[in-house]
């Protein structure tokens, strides 16, 4: 066995070291964390006491909602913290509690707009039944199925993930604590977690993006033989919302890992993190608002 010491405690060295970048950083995330929390609040608050909206789209967009909150607030308060105070340390077990759950509420969005998908494909196709195939018993298993793929997908590698050592560097080039630049600076072998890590990530997209791309399939099947130009119209605007919402959330996975190098990697994935975490949360809200007139009554 060799003789080090073990790290206990991580620097996470943000987005830039230019005081004013920081501080256009710190305004930017400020304004767009509350408006996220603000428009999410607001949709999980509407949908629970207005009548008009105790559907099964409402139902999953409340929860939604509820993921969105939960998601920007595990990493931006953090960094906002370190923008205005400076300091960048982070404990170990506060910086694996944040991966932890970093991965539960992205992964669980993912099944969650599966789940949605599949709402809207059976509202579209198959309007007559659909109180009736998506009554409150099926809508609570998905989302509680959602929750627990979420959580197989966390679990695996995390667990394997806590018998890393890290001896040389401290230094997480990002401003969360995320998974690959923690495996950049761990002593242990990596190679083993690295490939589990990808492993379900693909498992992650491979179980909920085809379930998204055939459900979309049907709908548009079904809207194109409508008799008229109203009805397409008012079929495509109800799926809109989640369409835009869906493109939004795989789009950035797609970006995060075109890498033309491993330093425009890392610039990369950093500025699609922080984009994820920080205005997408923020855009959901407006996006289902404003194209929704049952909400915006």
């Amino acid at each position: 066995m060799q003789n080090h010491t073990r790290i206990t405690t991580f620097i996470l060295l943000g987005m830039t070291d230019n005081p004013k970048l920081q501080i256009v950083l710190l305004v930017f995330l400020f304004l767009t964390y509350i408006l996220s929390v603000a428009g999410n609040l607001t949709i999980i608050t509407l949908t629970l006491l207005d009548s008009h909206l105790k559907t099964p789209m409402y139902f999953f967009l409340r929860n939604f909602s509820f993921l969105e909150v939960s998601f920007t607030s595990v990493c931006i308060p953090r960094f906002l913290y370190s923008l205005t105070t400076g300091d960048r340390a982070i404990t170990y077990s506060a910086c694996i509690t944040q991966l932890f759950f970093i991965v539960l509420f992205g992964a669980t969005e993912f099944f969650l707009l599966a789940a949605m998908s599949y709402d809207r494909y059976v509202a579209i196709c198959k309007p007559l039944h659909y109180m009736t195939i998506m009554n409150n018993k099926v809508c609570t298993t998905l989302v509680l199925v959602c929750w627990v793929a979420g959580l197989l997908i966390i679990l695996p590698p995390l667990s394997i993930g806590l018998e890393l050592v890290f001896c040389d560097s401290n230094l997480i080039d990002s401003f969360a604590c995320d998974a690959y630049p923690i495996l950049q600076i761990a002593c242990s072998d990596t190679v083993l977690i690295e490939k589990i890590v990808l492993a379900f990530a693909a498992l992650t997209l491979i179980t909920t993006l085809p379930g998204v791309i055939l459900s979309y399939a049907y709908i548009i099947n079904t809207i194109v033989k409508f008799p008229s130009a109203q009805q397409r119209t008012k079929a495509f605007s109800t799926c809109s919302s989640h369409i835009i919402v869906v493109s939004m959330s795989y789009g950035s996975c797609v970006f995060a890992y075109m890498k033309t190098s491993v330093d425009d990697g890392v610039a990369l994935n950093k500025l699609v993190c922080l984009l994820t975490t920080s205005v997408a949360p923020m855009l959901n809200p407006f996006i289902y608002t404003l194209r929704n007139k049952q909400v915006k009554d």
